[in-house]
């Protein structure tokens, strides 16, 4: 059996956040910074700076007229925006060199975007915390599954395939045969990279978003994303990702049908895109 800290500790050796985004980080963090400080330390990084003006310049955020310097970007998003964006795009480096042997990457990548699409969606149709962060938030919401595949890959695919042969959640099956699920995995990672302390929380609640305290929402509305994303390949997909989800995280959020309905097609009309624009190799 494994704690989620020593599968955090085996991925730390192969996959660090860049300098940069900590310096980013303790910018966002300090009262007296200023914007151009920060546009200096992206600009500082030639591709974070390349995925930042693209991500800006895309369907997901629809300004009018070209973005073409970080200086400007900063100043139409905010500096805690373009930390965030900094932030996935530090993540998705990061990993860019683990390809689990056992882990479809192109499905695993489509599916987190997904699920941040829909977290963000979700957030920005109910009026309900920060819909770019949540999109950040549900892009990582499953990162614990890379770590797990990467650092027990026996144990996990055992849980995976116990979960389907008995019917069971996988988290629980992950519980009982790795030790942990992915959602504590996630959450410890984020811990361990000095995450803002909504990631660790959000992630690691995203099962159960009563425990999610200060974060119950952003924690309820991964619980939706991850439903929305499970259904939606099925007969009546709609009523069956309210069916799924957790009674409390469907009364917080006021969820019905229709919305899960509306958030899923407005996913499905940017899923492509954003795909294509963070992860060019699995479109």
């Amino acid at each position: 059996m494994t704690t989620p800290q020593e599968l955090v500790a085996c991925i730390e050796k192969l996959a660090s956040l860049p300098a940069v985004y900590y310096r980013i980080r303790d910018l966002l963090n300090d009262p007296d910074s200023s914007v151009q400080e920060l546009a200096d330390a992206v600009s500082s990084d030639p591709a974070i700076t390349a995925r930042v003006l693209g991500v800006v310049n895309s369907v997901l955020y629809g300004f009018a007229g070209k973005i073409d310097t970080v200086g400007r970007a900063v100043n139409l998003m905010g500096m805690q925006q373009v930390h965030d964006l900094v932030l996935s795009t530090a993540v998705i480096g990061a990993f860019a060199g683990i390809q689990p042997t056992r882990l479809n990457m192109t499905r695993f990548w489509q599916e987190c975007v997904f699920r941040g699409l829909a977290a963000r969606t979700a957030a920005r149709q109910l009026g309900l915390g920060d819909p770019e962060r949540m999109f950040v938030e549900g892009l990582l919401a499953d990162i614990g599954h890379l770590v797990m595949f990467q650092a027990d890959p026996d144990n996990a695919e055992m849980a995976r395939d116990t979960a389907i042969r008995k019917g069971i959640p996988l988290h629980e099956a992950e519980a009982d045969i790795v030790g942990c699920n992915y959602a504590e995995v996630g959450a410890a990672l984020a811990g361990a990279w000095h995450l803002p302390s909504s990631f660790a929380t959000a992630i690691g609640a995203q099962l159960m978003p009563a425990l999610g305290g200060p974060h119950v929402t952003e924690a309820a509305l991964l619980h939706l994303a991850n439903q929305i994303l499970a259904t939606d390949k099925i007969v009546e997909a709609d009523e069956a990702a309210l069916e799924l989800m957790d009674p409390m995280s469907a009364a917080v959020l006021e969820m019905n049908t229709e919305r899960i309905a509306a958030i899923r097609a407005r996913v499905h009309e940017d899923k492509a895109t954003v795909i294509a624009l963070f992860f060019p190799a699995y479109a």
